[in-house]
């Protein structure tokens, strides 16, 4: 069974105003010896990194309590976590001040200073990059549905922005972002790599903002699309989903089934899509690049994965949550509506606080 981790992004409020603090830095100071924790490119945001799991309960324990333990730590220099895309109140980002955020800064300038944004990467053990790249190649154009069913940045600077995932939009301005074409092999991945560092734009590869990639640090695929999750159940969700995906694609790659033939175009209009309309309106179908209901296309992406989801023992787990997550909505949704009963983005920031590490 392949192994899965986590890695969030959470956002940095203060207590009483809800608005976004800049204490990342005192955090990580006082849990130096805590390799779980790391700084992000703005000081108000903290993420961590969950071990790696082989069982969806054991990640989901790891997961709650990494979001404690944030939560204690910025307790402890009078902050709080709220696991938000963005931050529905208005705010002006504060640059780490390591020498990579810096160098970002100068070369991206608005780009960099506007760019405070929380996302949720998967990563799924692979045996070998050529399996890795085989996987890639394949889950493409699945990765639009996981961003509508993770949506959870409606708000920009104190306003609706009209999209669920308004982060994806934000994010999509680094040049590297975003979808990629399919590569057919580790050879040509990383010769592709290797020309993007070379045009001198990207510091490294650690700026390979692709929708999936190889990892530069692991044995893994990496999946980065999805905004991060308010609730724990569907960051577990979300990650048991890609761990289908990944070993649905790793069978077909084994059987001789040829990656779909899908440009990078049709991949960018149906990640705008999925961040416009989250789980509110259609989504394009993988299957046809037609729209259709994001319920049908979620429960397509159920059916792609069921025989995965079934052997791995996954399956009744996502079936529930994915249930559940179609009748109540997703965190866009939840913040929408706790706006719409309050009229106050503070109440918004608060309600997320007290889901994030429930």
């Amino acid at each position: 069974m392949r192994s899965v981790g986590v890695e969030e992004e959470l956002l940095l409020v203060h207590p009483e105003t809800g608005e976004p603090q800049a204490v990342s830095g005192a955090i990580l100071e006082a849990t130096a010896r805590d390799v779980a924790f790391a700084a992000e490119l703005q000081r108000e945001q903290l993420e961590f990194a969950t071990e790696p799991h082989r069982a969806m309960a054991d990640l989901a324990v790891d997961v709650r309590r990494r979001r404690q333990a944030a939560a204690e730590r910025a307790r402890e220099v009078g902050a709080q976590v709220a696991a938000l895309a963005t931050s529905p109140l208005e705010v002006a980002p504060t640059v780490g001040e390591g020498e990579r955020y810096q160098w970002l800064a100068r070369e991206f300038g608005l780009t960099t200073q506007e760019q405070l944004t929380c996302g949720c990467h998967i990563h799924v053990s692979v045996e070998s990059d050529e399996e890795g790249v085989a996987i890639i190649d394949r889950i493409r154009p699945w990765l639009p549905p996981l961003l509508a069913l993770s949506a959870n940045s409606p708000f920009w600077q104190g306003m609706d922005s009209g999209y669920s995932s308004y982060r994806s939009q934000v994010w999509s301005r680094w040049p590297s972002a975003g979808p990629t074409e399919a590569f057919g092999s580790a050879e040509r991945y990383h010769r592709r790599v290797e020309a993007m560092l070379a045009t001198g734009t990207l510091l490294d590869k650690g700026m390979l903002y692709f929708d999936a990639r190889l990892s530069h640090r692991y044995p893994t695929v990496e999946v980065r699309v999805s905004d991060v999750c308010m609730e724990v159940d569907d960051t577990v969700l979300v990650a048991a989903l890609v761990r289908g995906l990944v070993e649905t694609a790793a069978r077909g790659r084994l059987a001789g089934e040829p990656a779909q033939e899908i440009g990078v175009g049709e991949l960018r209009l149906a990640s705008w899509r999925a961040g416009r309309s989250g789980l509110s309106g259609d989504l394009v179908d993988p299957r046809t690049g037609r729209p259709c209901p994001a319920g049908t296309v979620l429960q397509a992406l159920l059916d792609h994965t069921v025989d995965a989801l079934e052997d791995i023992g996954d399956l009744e787990l996502v079936r529930d949550r994915l249930g559940e997550v179609l009748s109540r909505g997703n965190g866009a949704q939840r913040q929408r509506d706790t706006f719409g009963r309050t009229g106050d983005p503070r109440a918004v920031v608060a309600d997320a606080v007290r889901r994030t590490s429930a």
